[in-house]
């Protein structure tokens, strides 16, 4: 697999070693893995951004925040926090150039980040709905926090 030994988690920071200018990233995420995927795109991605998530350790939101910078997913901000529901916001430049393209796009990759990561701070399960808010060109996320 890696030279991390397999199931040995990643460190967050291992990310600043690689280098993406985003363009081969964005059409191997909205073109080449949704044809893969075909009608199960939309909960395969999310089982993707899980699964990816859980190969990183998160101790804070930060780190949380620190992960989608250093993939370049842009800015993840929490702007309300309640004990069963949060929500954060995603934003960037690269966004707003996204949802302006003629190439469609969805976040459930992240969408599929988020909940892992929630999941592991919290120590509860959790699920994650995003929404595309193009007027404001930012994307929504939504925690559900299970008992």
């Amino acid at each position: 697999m890696s030279k991390n030994g397999g199931n040995q988690k990643l460190d967050i920071n291992e990310l600043g070693q690689l280098y993406s200018d985003g363009a081969g990233y964005d059409i191997l995420r909205y073109v080449g893995l949704p044809e893969l995927f075909g009608e199960e795109k939309e909960t395969l991605l999310y089982f993707l951004g899980r699964n990816l998530a859980r190969k990183f350790e998160f101790n804070s939101l930060e780190d949380l925040s620190l992960f989608f910078e250093k993939m370049g997913l842009g800015v993840l901000d929490l702007v309300k926090d309640k004990k069963k529901v949060k929500t954060f916001y995603l934003l960037s430049d690269a966004i707003v150039t996204k949802l302006k393209s003629n190439i469609e796009t969805d976040f459930r990759l992240e969408a599929g980040i988020v909940a892992e990561a929630l999941q592991q701070l919290e120590g509860a399960d959790c699920e994650c709905l995003e929404s595309v808010h193009r007027r404001l060109k930012q994307i929504e996320f939504t925690v559900y926090i299970q008992d």
